[in-house]
This record gives C-alpha cells, sequence and structure tokens, in this order.
C-alpha cells in the first residue's frame, strides 16, 4: 500500500539482500527482523573495526541512530527498539508490532503489523491511549532531530525552487 515517498509499508518494507561469505556462516538463510536504513552506518563501523567520531573539524558529529546488524547476520535477534521516519512531511514511528503512520497534513492511522502487514484496518479510533503514547514519541523524536514542520517545508523548497530559476536551473517537478 502506498509508495516510497509515503511511509506505509508498501513504501517503506523492502528485502536487504546481504552477500559476505566470511562474515555470514549461514548460507542462504532468511531473517524477519525489522531493521531500518540507519543501521548500516553501525554496521560498517563494526564490521571495519573504525570508531564513529564525535567530532569532525571542530565540530560535534550527530550520534549514529541505529544498531549494528552483526547478530542479525549470526543469527541473533536484534535489539528491540522504536523506529521513525519522516520524508517531505509524511511520518511514521513503529514499536514493536505497531505502527503509527500518517501522510503530510493527514490524520494519524495505526496499525497492527503483525496481523495486518498490509495497513488496510486502521486502529486509531479503537486504540486512542496507543496513538497517543507513538503519537508523543514521534514528536519527541521529531523535535531532537529537527523534522521540518510540512509548512517548514514547503518554504524550504519554495526557496530551492527559486534559487534554481535565478540561476538558470530548471526544478525537477513542476510546482
Amino acid at each position: 500500500r502506498r509508495y516510497k515517498r509515503e511511509n506505509h509499508e508498501g513504501g517503506v518494507s523492502a528485502p536487504f539482500i546481504v552477500h559476505w561469505p566470511k562474515g555470514i556462516a549461514a548460507k542462504g538463510a532468511l531473517r524477519h527482523q525489522v531493521a531500518h536504513l540507519i543501521d548500516l552506518m553501525p554496521t560498517f563501523v563494526e564490521v571495519s573495526g573504525a570508531e564513529y567520531p564525535q567530532t569532525f573539524k571542530g565540530h560535534g558529529v550527530q550520534p549514529m541512530e541505529g544498531q549494528s546488524l552483526m547478530p542479525s547476520f549470526a543469527s541473533a535477534d536484534l535489539k528491540s527498539r522504536t523506529l521513525f521516519w519522516e520524508h517531505e512531511g509524511n511520518r511514521a514511528v513503529r514499536d514493536g508490532n505497531w505502527k503509527l503512520v500518517g501522510n503530510r497534513g493527514g490524520p494519524w492511522e495505526l496499525y497492527q503489523i503483525a496481523e495486518d502487514r498490509t495497513e488496510l484496518v486502521n486502529l486509531a479510533g479503537k486504540q486512542p491511549v496507543r496513538l497517543e503514547g507513538l503519537k508523543s514519541k514521534w514528536e519527541t523524536w521529531a523535535k531532537r532531530v529537527r523534522v521540518l514542520t510540512p509548512a517548514q517545508f514547503e518554504a524550504a523548497r519554495r526557496a530551492h525552487r527559486k534559487e534554481l530559476k535565478k540561476k538558470g536551473a530548471a526544478p525537477s517537478s513542476p510546482e
């Protein structure tokens, strides 16, 4: 359901294929754990033995948000955590099997993913306490990572397109 720019499962759920003969003992095995793009950096840091910097050229570096996928490669479960998304005002939070999702400017929708992977049964009206709890978590996260409100996003997009026109470059999509 939905598309890549939205945060419903049809846009955010995708397989991740890893080929690493020397690092993964189980060949051709499937994992059904929830992971996120933010997990790649911690995985690369762990695999490489690198140390993630706290500063760069005198400026603080934002801490990593994800967790290493190495336990999953060894067939262990990943640590349970709450995941957050935002893209062009479309937003979502997943906590265990519960997912709160909303399109830009639209109402929040609540789904129990284990029972409704295609997000067809909106439980927002039947679970108002859970909805408010997940919404509060999302808002706390959004403030911490400085997510733009839909109005701020639109203003930034208009300013960017105006700047492109001044430089003689055409915007990539119509207003």
